[in-house]
């Protein structure tokens, strides 16, 4: 692991992006708890239903505080399955009042589930941008990577959606999917697969959506567990050294954003939270410190899992970087 990560810095000196700092601070991601109703295979974060981290009501109106912040344009809830923070419906409204880009990232099946199902109208009501994880177009792909099952839910939720108007141009209520490879591989060109999802989605289903973001798989997490009992974990590895792209690496989502954690930790990335490395280098590390001035313009914590967001096109929440 040190070697990797002895690795990844002298990349980013060659490339001349040392010391490896924030560029801005326009993005609060809130990771509103680490439960799930899914225990997906490439789950970095490891969430599942065993899972108890939830952000309490004192941290939810933390953040809301500092998204009042005008260097803040995007706040970009996830989890586990963010629904399941019995918070989030008061959040979400109050948030929608300080007219920011607002976006919840789910996956889909919980909006069938009876006590999560009026979501759909929180979403709605609040022209919350969705940001829905569907592995593949296929069910057979998307069922190995997330459960039997899942993906005729998903369809059956994107149709619902689709009622409310999301996902059809023109319409506020955007509607945009993240694909991640089902497998120890790097994901193909955005656009390309883009055009696949949109002419299959629609012709066998009727769906329409307005991006796809393909998303790296990161070494950490659940995904990691799986390299490692597959063997492949070097091999993985090595096609994402090999990758390093220095213009992915000069716009990967950290330099623009803080990720804070269920319990107001603060994290340079949703893949960091996941890892357990706080931000450092002298910059605040919980939201009771929380000083904008100082994380704009903070170093960045690195490890060897970041070749997986400076690979090829580069890998960011909102898909390809460079």
């Amino acid at each position: 692991m040190a070697e990797t990560n002895d690795r990844f810095l002298n990349q980013l000196k060659a490339s001349k992006l040392s010391p490896f700092t924030a560029k801005s601070l326009d993005i609060l991601q809130v990771n509103v708890g680490k439960r799930c109703n899914l225990s997906c295979r490439h789950c970095h974060i490891d969430g599942g239903p065993h899972r108890t981290e939830t952000m309490s009501r004192d941290v939810l109106e933390q953040c809301l505080a500092i998204a009042q912040n005008p260097a803040i344009s995007v706040v970009d809830i996830t989890g586990g399955a963010p629904e399941m923070n019995p918070g989030l419906p008061r959040f979400i409204a109050e948030l929608a009042k300080l007219d920011k880009r607002l976006i919840v990232r789910t996956n889909l099946v919980i909006l069938l589930e009876d006590e999560y199902e009026s979501f759909i109208d929180v979403y709605s009501d609040n022209n919350v941008e969705i940001v829905a994880s569907l592995p593949d177009f296929r069910a057979a792909k998307t069922d190995k990577q997330r459960g039997a099952g899942v993906y005729n839910k998903e369809i059956e939720v994107l149709k619902l959606l689709n009622e409310r108007g999301y996902g059809h141009s023109g319409s506020k209520r955007i509607l945009d999917l993240v694909h991640n490879p089902v497998g120890a591989f790097l994901p193909g060109p955005q656009k390309a697969l883009e055009a696949e999802f949109k002419k299959s989605l629609f012709s066998e289903h009727g769906i329409l959506f307005n991006r796809l973001f393909c998303i790296t798989n990161n070494p950490s997490g659940r995904y990691l567990q799986y390299l490692l009992q597959t063997d492949n974990y070097e091999e993985y590895m090595q096609s994402l050294i090999s990758a390093f792209n220095p213009s992915a690496a000069g716009n990967v989502m950290c330099r623009s954003t803080i990720s804070i954690g269920w319990d107001g930790t603060l994290f340079d990335c949703d893949f960091n939270q996941a890892l357990g490395l706080k931000v450092n280098h002298g910059a605040p590390q919980h939201i009771d410190n929380f000083d904008i001035n100082a994380l704009m313009h903070r170093e960045i914590v690195v490890a060897n899992h970041c070749y997986a967001c400076t690979a090829g096109f580069g890998s960011s929440c909102q898909g390809e970087v460079g």
